[in-house]
């Protein structure tokens, strides 16, 4: 099997050859016969040997249309929560009640696991289906787990059981084996993320990194079920019963913030990688217009329960993400096994577009994969870059108010944000 996998790689190695020599062929093509003769010789954890850079997919329902408009732009992944889907839209969209509040999206319910759901998978599998079709591949992650509903599902407060019982570790692992069993195959599926954004330190009291002591916190839940690592060693081990070959990717902890990097424990497995979010400060990347618009970029935002003073640039940025790349130093792991999964501003906030690139340089300077946040979010607009640094035009709200998706040709614009991620993207 090992030569004949060689024999294709040489004869799929020849054959871009023999193309480069008989006509031009543009930057993009060359990129997708790369990645056909990576994921040949060296299976899916090839995909990612050189820098990808990608977007998340986070909306009400499946949206196959949406692989085509990033595959035109050169997003090279697509990182896909569908959690979502399982949801009503007046719920999503017009503050109803949620009807139906123990559905939750493959695992059923997450009081309790029993098997993954046969008609959320077919809905799944057909979307990724259509990311195939469309040359896209994509990281699946979930927004919940069992004995951990995302706090948007449950009633906007943390489900910390997971972080309390390793009863739900096991039903972690059992749901992710099955989901694994049926996707390790599927020619899309470059990577499981096997939880966005854990945070076990609320469940004990630790919530601000600016001012708490993290070496003191892990010591008081090291090796129980509030221990991140517990969890993952649980998970991985599962998965790779079933499947050896797909990457799998961990989200540090508090919500993936870099700090967490501190206690995150490097498994042995080359084919896993480690992520990270960054939105931070905080208080400056999540302002709106109902909070107000007090800070720009780059300049001086209050930060943590002390609400310090500190200035905002690009060399602060940098300073932040410090944890991820020591981390990454002191246990061997080369930067394409580093992920900046998460990153973004609301495009309205003032030097967004500066914040964007900056971010972008360092990223790129380390050579770590970036994933910017959102493309297209039907949900939420203040991500969605395409739309420009103002308020969307009145046909934006008018195809949300009708239940439809608005016309892009007719809502975007060409603004700072989107020109620095189209420039970046098409390099």
């Amino acid at each position: 099997m090992k030569i004949i996998k060689i024999l294709i790689s040489f004869i799929l190695t020849m054959m871009v050859l023999f193309v480069s020599g008989c006509s031009t062929i543009n930057p993009k093509e060359e990129k997708e016969l790369e990645l056909i003769a990576d994921d040949t010789s060296n299976g899916k954890v090839g995909f990612w040997a050189e820098q990808k850079k990608g977007t998340n997919f986070m909306n009400s329902k499946s949206l196959p249309e949406n692989y085509k408009a990033a595959n035109e732009v050169n997003i090279e992944y697509i990182r896909l929560a569908p959690d979502k889907w399982a949801k009503d839209h007046d719920f999503l969209f017009n503050d109803q009640p949620d009807d139906q509040p123990k559905k939750d999206f493959l695992m059923g319910n997450a009081d309790e696991y029993k098997g993954i759901d046969e008609e959320d998978f077919a809905e799944l599998k057909s979307d990724l289906d259509s990311a195939y079709e469309h040359g896209s591949k994509v990281v699946l992650t979930v927004l919940s787990l069992p004995g951990n509903r995302w706090r948007q599902f449950n009633n906007y407060e943390n489900d910390d059981r997971i972080w309390k019982d390793f009863r739900y570790h096991q039903q972690s692992a059992l749901f992710w084996r099955d989901l694994a069993l049926r996707l390790k195959d599927h020619p899309a599926v470059i990577g499981y993320n096997l939880i966005n954004e854990p945070h076990p330190e609320t469940a004990s009291g630790f919530n601000d990194f600016w001012s708490e002591d993290y070496s003191r916190w892990y010591n008081k839940v090291e090796n129980s079920a509030a221990d991140l690592n517990e969890l993952y060693k649980t998970i991985v081990h599962s998965v790779r019963t079933v499947d050896k070959d797909t990457p799998i990717i961990l989200n540090s902890g508090l919500y993936a913030t870099p700090w967490a990097f501190k206690y995150l424990k490097p498994i042995k497995d080359d084919k896993v990688l480690y992520a990270f979010h960054m939105y931070e400060p905080y208080e400056m990347t999540s302002q709106n217009k109902r909070k107000g618009f007090k800070y720009k970029y780059p300049g001086p935002v209050r930060v943590g329960e002390g609400k310090t003073e500190k200035t905002f640039d690009r060399s602060a940025l940098k300073e932040f993400l410090e944890p991820v790349r020591k981390w990454a130093k002191e246990n061997n792991i080369p930067a394409n096994r580093i992920i900046a999964e998460e990153f973004g501003i609301n495009r309205s906030v003032e030097g967004s577009d500066r914040y964007i690139a900056d971010l972008i340089s360092v990223f790129n300077e380390y050579g770590w994969h970036w994933s910017f946040y959102a493309f297209r979010e039907d949900t939420w607009e203040g991500m969605d870059y395409q739309l420009g640094n103002q308020a969307p035009k009145w046909e934006y709200w008018e195809a949300v108010e009708n239940g439809e998706k608005p016309n892009r040709e007719e809502i975007e614009v060409n603004n700072p944000i989107w020109n620095v991620l189209k420039k970046e993207l098409m390099r």
